[in-house]
This record gives structure tokens, C-alpha cells and sequence, in this order.
């Protein structure tokens, strides 16, 4: 076989490599490296954008998304820990009512 018949597949191959394999591997490292952070204590936001303190891990993980409000999920649906300086940021003041002195409604 001549080189230049196997030159195509190679270069797929490492294209694929750089496309792909790569970029999934380098994923799996961040999520792995954020679970490695978390803890009894830790500020959350999960993929789906609700932000939650974490009670227990292990195969399941159980988040308080609101005083008494404790809810189960997978370790792999928390997005990023988000550090104790802006959950201040984070959550918001409490909305005023429409229609009180100050409001802009």
C-alpha cells in the first residue's frame, strides 16, 4: 500500500482526535476537579441554573435550594461551586411589592 492511501485515514484520525476526544477528556477533568471542591456547606449552581447549598455527597447529592427545601440529584447535574464571596452576588434582594412607597410600578 502506498503512503498516500493511508494519509487520509491518519489525518482523520488525528482530527477527530483534536475535535472530539480531546475536548471531552478536558470536560471530564473540569467536573471531576468541581466535585473534588464540593462539600457539606458548599454554594452550588447546577445545569439547571438553581443555585442551592449542598447537605450531603455521595452517589446522590442533597441540595437545600431554599430553607427547608432540600432536593436529590446526581453529581453530575452541578454545573460550578460557586465561591462563599459571591453568593452575596448571587442572590438577590427581596423583590418589593408593585405598588409600595418606592417601587418603580
Amino acid at each position: 500500500m502506498e503512503i498516500a492511501t493511508i494519509l487520509p485515514l491518519v489525518l482523520i484520525a488525528v482530527v477527530f482526535y483534536f475535535l472530539m476526544i480531546r475536548p471531552a477528556k478536558t470536560r471530564q477533568k473540569k467536573q471531576a476537579e468541581t466535585l473534588a471542591k464540593m462539600g457539606p456547606g458548599t454554594n452550588i449552581m447546577t445545569t439547571a441554573g438553581i443555585f442551592g447549598t449542598v447537605i450531603s455527597t455521595g452517589a446522590e447529592v442533597l441540595v437545600e435550594i431554599s430553607p427547608g427545601v432540600i432536593i436529590r440529584m446526581l453529581p453530575a447535574a452541578i454545573a460550578k461551586v460557586i465561591p462563599v464571596e459571591d453568593v452575596d452576588a448571587v442572590a438577590p434582594d427581596e423583590p418589593e411589592a408593585p405598588g409600595a412607597p418606592g417601587s418603580a410600578t
